[in-house]
């Protein structure tokens, strides 16, 4: 990846993990009884057809790292447990209340935070208390994020019988010194428990979590981490761009010197590196960001063009209706987005008053459904095209006239009704749904609001 590339390109962008990215909600326009009218509308549509999916934050750790930007909550006093459990259970109800019958659940994710703090017995109970109203689809693809230091078996054991078959360890790094600049510090041994652990339950798929860009971190340290990483062979791979963004995640990425990050071309060579080392071991690269071998699921849905990006990162596959349970968390019916209140104290209130605990959200135009399936198409397939007269949009011709650089630096290929990226221009895909984001180019932020692309 040439240097004159990086310095072109390496600008602040979103991840797209929605559109419109959040910054650009228009919440003045939101309400709760909207959103209850356009999750309603979605339920209707397709839960007998896909089913739906849970996303279910839980945000206790009991130390900080300081790579995160994740919601969290720093406690090491497990009586939190119960009342959260309660809790989220309590908004799960307020929904089943509104839903005209038993929702069929496909996906579910346990994200924090750290899903692990949780006492297997009060994980089971959670789980348990969600299928009280509703039902597994035959299909279902339930999934948690594990911390290796304090996942043990009787977690992995109970989760299994509960019908999980996906788990990822967030692995970041194995060098000591990167570890104990990000406050993560944890063995390869750890790891290598849970992960075999894992494989000897039964589980489908194990993943591991790596970052780049770390403070300290060299390509010594990411060659090492993912030769160790192919030693316990797992399923799949985040291989993650570090976002430092310290001013808005606060001092919680402020254990390290700003000159500590690897910036603009030592920071791709870590990815160079790195995906270089991860296609010698037989990792494809999916989508943005993810690696998977030739046997996981989501190399077939990605493959099967069936890949999907939303809130939870990528998934096998799409469900119109993702609603999220938890402090922070935030729903998708398709048609809108809903964010539940973002401190404890403030989503108990809420619920106390038999409200759900939604503070803000967008409801999409027709011009953003537009915009977003490009966008999807992008990030998951890495091409998109305007075929179908559904799918073009007047500010095409302008889109690809902002993208003919980008063609003749060789990123992309255009035709008459199609973008494609090329292999060269996969690590910038942020960068060309940027062309697409017609709400970021009609507002351009006067403030840094996302980390950088590279």
């Amino acid at each position: 990846m040439s240097v004159s590339l990086i310095q072109k390109y390496n600008v602040p962008g979103p991840r797209y993990t929605s559109y419109p990215t959040v910054p650009y909600w228009e919440e003045d326009l939101f309400s709760a009884d909207l959103w209850k009218k356009t999750f309603l509308k979605s339920f209707k549509e397709s839960n007998e057809t896909e089913g739906i999916s849970l996303y279910i934050h839980l945000p206790f750790c009991e130390s900080l790292c300081t790579f995160c930007g994740c919601n969290k909550r720093i406690t090491k006093r497990h009586d939190v447990e119960d009342p959260y459990i309660l809790a989220v259970l309590k908004e799960w109800n307020i929904y089943c209340d509104l839903l005209p019958e038993k929702p069929i659940i496909k996906e579910i994710h346990l994200g924090g935070g750290t899903p692990t703090f949780f006492d297997p017995k009060n994980l089971e109970a959670l789980i348990n208390g969600i299928f009280l109203r509703a039902t597994k689809a035959k299909d279902h693809e339930f999934s948690f994020e594990g911390h290796p230091n304090n996942t043990t078996r009787t977690h992995l054991q109970t989760l299994y019988n509960l019908g999980f078959r996906r788990v990822s360890f967030g692995v970041q790094d194995y060098s000591e010194k990167v570890q104990k600049a990000i406050h993560r510090e944890q063995s390869f041994h750890n790891v290598a428990k849970v992960t075999f652990w894992a494989k000897e339950i039964g589980y489908t798929s194990v993943g591991h979590d790596l970052i780049f860009g770390l403070p300290f971190q060299t390509i010594e340290d990411v060659i090492d981490t993912i030769d160790k990483t192919k030693s316990l062979l797992p399923d799949r791979l985040a291989f993650y761009s570090y976002a430092h963004v310290p001013w808005i995640k606060g001092n919680g990425q402020r254990g390290f010197k700003d000159e500590d990050v690897p910036k603009d071309d030592a920071k791709r060579q870590l990815y160079e590196e790195g995906k270089k080392r991860l296609a010698e071991h037989n990792y494809h690269e999916i989508g943005m960001d993810h690696f998977a071998l030739e046997t996981d699921s989501m190399f077939e849905s990605f493959q099967k063009q069936k890949l999907h990006r939303n809130f939870m990162g990528y998934t096998s596959s799409k469900t119109k209706l993702m609603i999220g349970l938890g402090v922070s968390s935030i729903s998708d019916s398709w048609y809108s987005f809903a964010q539940n209140e973002k401190t404890i104290e403030e989503y108990y209130d809420r619920l106390e008053k038999n409200e759900l605990p939604v503070f803000r959200g967008h409801i999409l135009t027709e011009e953003d459904l537009i915009i977003r399936k490009h966008i999807l198409n992008l990030m998951c397939q890495f091409t998109t095209s305007w075929e179908a007269k559904e799918d073009f949009f007047p500010e095409i011709p302008e889109i690809k006239e902002q993208l003919h650089e980008m063609e003749t630096d060789g990123l992309i290929k255009i035709s008459s009704n199609s973008i494609t990226v090329t292999e060269k221009g996969k690590p910038f895909v942020r960068n060309i749904c940027m062309a697409f984001d017609l709400r970021l180019k009609r507002n351009a932020p006067q403030t840094q609001l996302f980390s950088m692309t590279v």
